[in-house]
């Protein structure tokens, strides 16, 4: 059975450690050559760069997140001996870990990181569907020959790689398919490399929870198990058409995944189908001045996302949480699609105003949605609004200026309130 090093990277068969540096950190299946489809995810990534960019919180449990009233963004390995996951409330988070370091996050930096893993992963293959800053699908189908060496070589060279370049860890899901080198990333964290093969796949999902299935979250789950299904075993015994019938399209993607059976391709630029951003406050908020300079803040936060992705939205959402968890949803068309965040502001800030006697509230988010293709043209002039043109080309020198000399190098009046 072919083996691999994933410390030295010496090919071999099958063994406890490698014959060549003796490391025990190896990965061994019949296919591990063959297989070409992976998925890469990060380990702890924000908690990993928080902790690289300042060493005395090496050995500590770090939290990344908000404040009291906020949830969890991210805990490191140590925080998460202790219980502490991902968008858990941070009032439970602290009380799990009370020891824990809690930072706000610092997406700057996050993303300034992605980007340096990212151009590694060009490096390997042009054919990248990034699922979020810290994780993506990678297809090296037929890379062998210009790398010399094997999908499976290239994938652990490419964590080494980020280990000893940026101080940052990933592990790998290697396998035939998109949604078996998902789960198989997570199968072997932190400092991952699992396989799921072909001929292994059948064996390898038998008993296990119809929760494992990426997408299956808890409502689904309730949904599934009415209809008497907890495993993927429950869902082989059903019909392709009775499962259609009872679920609709879910059904019949449930069918072809049970089987291990999915056929979406790596996709380098699937459709985003909207952009968006929210804070959790500390308090419940309704002094209309407040929630005005939070607006400001992430429709400039939403639009820095859609340049970026060179989109334009044509509908404005506003999100509200009040006190008592029930949750307010307004949106807007605009006469064009924009991704200015003037323009996403001013959209916003009516559905505000006229929301506010609602309040207060615990949480606000805005996004835009009905996404095209945005050429950068400076603004059309509105005959209704005068001065929208002359924004327009203030924001777009304020984008300027933030390009050249960083995100904070112009900081409108609104966002300091």
């Amino acid at each position: 059975m072919p083996a691999l090093c994933r410390d030295c990277l010496t090919i071999f068969n099958s063994g406890q450690r490698c014959p060549a540096c003796h490391s025990p950190r190896i990965v061994a299946d019949p296919e591990l050559m063959d297989l070409s489809i992976a998925h890469m995810d990060c380990d702890a990534f924000y908690a990993s760069v928080e902790k690289r960019d300042n060493p005395d919180l090496r050995d500590k449990p770090v939290i990344v997140g908000g404040g009291q009233r906020g949830v969890v963004t991210t805990a490191c390995y140590i925080a998460r001996i202790h219980g502490v996951r991902s968008a858990m409330p941070m009032f439970k988070a602290l009380q799990l870990c009370p020891d824990a370091v809690v930072v706000k996050p610092r997406f700057e930096a996050y993303a300034a990181a992605s980007r340096e893993i990212r151009a590694m992963m060009e490096d390997l293959t042009p054919a990248i569907e990034p699922l979020s800053l810290d994780e993506a699908f990678l297809d090296l189908t037929g890379t062998a020959r210009l790398h010399a060496a094997p999908p499976a070589v290239s994938l652990a060279r490419l964590v080494r790689r980020m280990e000893q370049e940026l101080r940052l860890s990933g592990s790998i899901g290697l396998s035939h398919n998109k949604f078996l080198a998902k789960i198989a990333s997570d199968l072997d964290k932190p400092r991952g490399f699992a396989v799921i093969s072909r001929a292994g796949t059948e064996n390898f999902l038998r008993g296990k929870p119809v929760g494992m299935i990426w997408g299956v979250g808890a409502a689904t789950r309730a949904q599934l198990a009415q209809a008497g299904i907890a495993t993927i075993d429950d869902l082989l015994r059903w019909d392709q058409s009775d499962l259609g019938a009872r679920f609709g399209a879910m059904g019949l993607r449930l069918w072809h995944l049970a089987r291990g059976q999915d056929t979406r391709p790596v996709s380098r630029d699937p459709n985003v189908k909207s952009i968006s951003k929210e804070t959790t406050f500390d308090r419940d908020l309704q002094d209309p001045e407040i929630l005005e300079g939070h607006l400001w803040r992430l429709s400039d936060q939403v639009a820095s996302r859609a340049k970026a992705k060179a989109l334009a939205g044509r509908v404005v959402t506003l999100k509200l949480k009040r006190a008592d968890h029930r949750v307010l949803t307004r949106r807007t068309s605009l006469r064009t699609p924009s991704c200015l965040a003037d323009v996403i502001y001013r959209a916003a800030q009516p559905l505000l105003g006229q929301a506010l006697i609602n309040g207060p509230f615990r949480l606000l988010g805005v996004g835009i949605t009905e996404l095209s293709a945005h050429d950068g043209a400076e603004f059309n002039a509105d005959l209704l609004d005068p001065g929208a043109e002359g924004r327009a080309r203030a924001e777009r020198a304020i984008d300027a200026l933030r390009a050249r000399f960083g995100p904070d190098a112009v900081i409108k009046g609104r966002s300091l309130r």
